[in-house]
């Protein structure tokens, strides 16, 4: 009898303890499903999250894409604009340097008939300059010439008689025998004969 008593309140104690187990068993089972649940919706809130990441990303890439699209058309443009600048300065520059040489060669030419001019100017001066001293000489010459007969007329000379400078002093009007413009040396001669210039082309015309 009492084995028996004894063995119902062990399988009574063996069935608490299964119970118990049993409810903690359930308790832990529900607590993992509560986990689990928890764990699928943050992870479904994840998987929201990382989408919606990545549809903002992607926007953003989209968006960035755009705008370093027409950063470049716009850099493209400025870039064939600056080119097309480029392009009208070198032809400019081109232009002017055929101006400038047209223009040097113009100087040039106008350089060289100045420098023909001014050499034509200095031959007509020296050939003025000259003809001036030619004709200075010849006037002297035909002094000379008219004091040799008034003093052959005054001191009854004949026409081979030559007289010296200082026989014909008295004759000139300031009183000193004239010099050749161009440092001829004169020869009176003879009565007779005109007086001449050392100086090639400085003589008087016969008479």
């Amino acid at each position: 009898m009492n084995l028996k008593r004894w063995f119902a309140w062990l399988c009574l104690a063996l069935m608490l303890v299964a119970e118990i187990f049993l409810f903690q068993a359930n308790h832990a089972k529900e607590a993992a499903l509560n986990s689990l649940r928890d764990a699928q919706q943050e992870n479904h809130q994840l998987s929201a999250a990382l989408e919606e990441l990545k549809n903002s990303n992607t926007g953003l890439q989209a968006a960035e894409i755009l705008r370093l699209r027409k950063q470049n058309e716009i850099l493209t443009n400025r870039l064939a604009a600056v080119q097309a600048a480029a392009d009208q300065l070198r032809a400019e520059s081109q232009q002017a340097a055929q101006h400038l040489t047209t223009a040097r060669t113009a100087l040039q030419l106008q350089q060289e008939h100045l420098a023909q001019l001014q050499t034509e100017n200095q031959q007509i001066a020296n050939a003025q300059a000259e003809a001036q001293q030619r004709n200075a000489c010849i006037n002297n010459l035909r002094q000379i010439d008219a004091a040799k007969q008034q003093w052959a007329l005054e001191k009854n000379k004949t026409t081979a008689a030559v007289p010296t400078a200082q026989d014909l002093l008295p004759y000139f009007v300031d009183g000193n025998f004239p010099v050749c413009p161009t440092g001829g040396a004169y020869t009176i001669n003879a009565v007779g004969e005109l007086p001449s210039c050392s100086i090639p082309g400085h003589d008087l015309p016969p008479p």
